[in-house]
């Protein structure tokens, strides 16, 4: 399973409104969300709008291209994406800058065990 780390920023205005639509998103949208491969998926947002997502997948490209297939999906990102800054005409689920992982423990920790270190 691959780790996904994403980034995007809300629109200021939109936070409050941003937040509401999350604590519900769509049921229609969540089941297209695990048939398409996406698991252990969580949004965090900061006070000045800065969202980080965090995601696994089996290939983010993958999980992509299933959900361009979910007529949801089409619905909802164009609801969604009037929340963002700096999407370039980009959808919300495309247009995200995506962030390297640097540590991860669980890998170190094998890594470590299998070298035998302490």
């Amino acid at each position: 399973m691959r780790r996904v780390c994403f980034q995007l920023q809300v629109k200021p205005d939109r936070i409050q409104e941003y937040t509401e639509r999350h604590a519900a998103v769509w049921p229609e949208m969540l089941r297209a969300l695990k048939r398409s491969g996406w698991h252990n998926y969580s949004l965090f947002l900061r006070e000045d709008g800065l969202l980080i997502g965090y995601v696994e997948v089996d290939s983010l490209e993958a999980a992509q291209a299933a959900m361009e297939s979910e007529d949801v999906n089409a619905r909802w990102q164009a609801e969604m994406s009037e929340f963002f800054i700096d999407l370039d005409g980009a959808r919300p689920d495309t247009g995200f800058l995506e962030l390297r992982e640097v540590f991860h423990l669980e890998d170190q920790l094998a890594d470590a065990d299998d070298d035998g270190a302490h």
